[in-house]
């Protein structure tokens, strides 16, 4: 892995007994060096925060992960949370600045569930608390008290816009996805483009429309990643523009312009 692009994860905050630990989901460092073939690095969100461009600045890419936790929904709406709602202030405070960061540096984004949700946030979108109890829409979330592998199993077709990431990835007009979220977007954020849509209407994947690789999803690609070749292509796909980024980084090249190849390589 010594010539692998350095991919980071920002971290969870978690109370185990009664002390904090920063952690991230193994499937997700899993899924960055078996799927993108890249090296995973920990971004540990502190409060008060480590200077985001240092940490952003000797990386390749970032993986923005799904967790437990819900973003604290001041941050796009006047609207209280609801009683039960677990929040993680310490990763809304480090991520949400993280994403217009990279979108500056022109860094490879793979967004996933809550980090797809996160980035809706951070460019001005909304989402919808309870998805399951908005008129017209599904519920998206699993049963909790089920086995994984009934968790994480297919759940519903996403279509796919044609001439987007996903759908070369695909090679198909729509694909069976799994579901395990109760939050989603609501009125997406500023710049992102539709690339998948549930049965329901609910947007399941974007892109940003800049010249930049940031693919955001709203189900789990990094579950058992070797085993399914659509999970598998997103991952390649953003390895294979983490790569290209640290090609033009080491020749010294300038970023955000060049970042446009690594979205074309990744779609070709």
């Amino acid at each position: 892995m010594a010539s692998a692009p350095r991919v980071g994860l920002p971290t969870d905050r978690k109370l185990i007994g009664q002390h904090p630990f920063l952690a991230t989901g193994e499937k997700y460092v899993r899924a960055v060096v078996d799927g993108a073939g890249a090296l995973p690095l920990l971004l540990p969100a502190l409060q008060p925060g480590l200077p985001l461009r240092e940490l952003l600045e000797p990386l390749d890419g970032l993986l923005l992960t799904g967790a437990v936790s819900n973003i604290e929904p001041h941050h796009y709406s006047d609207e209280p949370s609801y009683e039960g709602n677990l929040h993680d202030p310490a990763r809304d405070a480090n991520t949400l600045p993280l994403i217009s960061l990279a979108l500056e540096l022109g860094l490879p984004v793979l967004a996933v569930c809550r980090g797809f949700q996160e980035v809706n946030v951070a460019l001005g979108g909304s989402l919808h608390q309870k998805v399951h109890e908005v008129p017209g829409f599904m519920d998206h979330r699993e049963n909790p008290d089920a086995p994984l592998e009934q968790q994480y199993a297919p759940a519903h077709t996403v279509t796919l816009n044609p001439g987007g990431i996903l759908a070369g990835i695909a090679g198909t007009p729509s694909v069976q996805v799994n579901s395990l979220h109760g939050q989603g977007v609501a009125r997406l954020g500023r710049g992102l483009k539709v690339e998948a849509v549930a049965p329901d209407g609910l947007i399941e994947g974007f892109r940003h429309a800049g010249d930049g690789f940031l693919l955001g999803v709203q189900w789990h690609p990094e579950w058992q990643v070797t085993e399914n070749p659509f999970y598998l292509g997103i991952f390649r796909a953003f390895g294979d523009a983490c790569r290209a980024y640290a090609r033009r980084r080491a020749a010294g090249e300038g970023t955000v312009s060049g970042q446009c190849n690594a979205t074309e390589d990744a779609i070709a």
